[in-house]
């Protein structure tokens, strides 16, 4: 049984698309197929550690130089899916909202202006090559953004405890079709009874960003390192899908009063996890 590895941190939750084989072009396809048949295929904590790792060289690597040729795979009904982890083009993208996260002096001390820059000027360049590109993976730290749990609901809800040596694992899965039909619905229902504003403009790109993938796709929400950050009862209890579900459909209803209860049950389930980012 493998151990838990002492790398538990970034506190990160993952958003992740797993792609049928058919919707890669060749010769990708078949560079996964041959991939999906490896017994070593990496791990979630192999990506996190990798990532890691490039912050320890001086000057630290802010992005990787080659973009990475591994994934996470699936196989459900006998489809082999494939979620591509394009580690270079998310470091690029994660950049873009540093500045945002961490204060200036912290972020000058752990990537110096001239790496940022130089990042910048590599990513400028290959997005000019690559207009279309987009990631298969997005990550949210600190938080699950309630958008995404517009996509899932509780009777995809999978929770293992762990143990002394495997992590507890907090994770919903679904399918393409069902994503996209949920963001439509409640799109909808928002639209109609609040005003824009964060949690419609969340959902709309994530929306828009679905729309990128193969319909037969499967959709997956991981709480990754933030099962490092609930106690043990708290994870068991956190039923956030349901949560957003059930304010989504009081105010379909016109029921200010049971939405109202549902919000209230989530800022207070997420407000721990706030408070300990501000106290780190």
């Amino acid at each position: 049984m493998p151990k838990v590895s002492s790398v538990v941190v970034p506190y990160a939750a993952y958003l992740r698309v797993y792609e049928p084989l058919g919707a890669f072009p060749e010769p990708e396809r078949s560079h996964w197929a041959r991939y999906a048949d490896r017994p070593d295929r990496p791990s979630y904590q192999d990506e996190l550690r990798r990532s890691l790792a490039d912050l320890l060289p001086t000057p630290p690597v802010a992005v990787p130089v080659h973009e990475s040729s591994d994934a996470f795979v699936l196989e459900v009904d006998g489809v082999v899916c494939v979620c591509p982890w394009r580690t270079r083009l998310r470091g690029w993208q994660a950049l873009d909202g540093l500045a945002e996260e961490l204060p200036p002096p912290v972020l000058d001390a752990v990537l110096p202006p001239v790496v940022r820059r130089q990042a910048a000027q590599d990513y400028e360049r290959w997005l000019a090559r690559n207009p279309d590109a987009r990631p298969w993976i997005r990550t949210a730290t600190w938080q699950v953004p309630l958008n995404w749990f517009v996509l899932v609901s509780d009777e995809e809800r999978r929770y293992d405890k762990g143990t002394a040596e495997v992590p507890p694992v907090l994770r919903y899965r679904t399918s393409m079709v069902q994503a996209r039909r949920r963001v439509a619905r409640a799109l909808r229902t928002l639209r109609d009874t609040v005003e824009e504003g964060p949690l419609v403009d969340g959902l709309v790109d994530v929306g828009r960003w679905l729309e990128e993938f193969h319909p037969r796709a499967l959709v997956e929400l991981d709480y990754g390192g933030l099962v490092h950050v609930l106690p043990a009862g708290e994870l068991e209890g956190d039923h956030s899908a349901a949560d957003v579900a059930a304010g989504i459909e009081a105010l379909r209803r016109g029921d200010g009063t049971a939405a109202g209860e549902a919000y209230g049950r989530l800022v207070e389930r997420w407000r721990a996890v706030r408070d300990r980012r501000s106290a780190n």
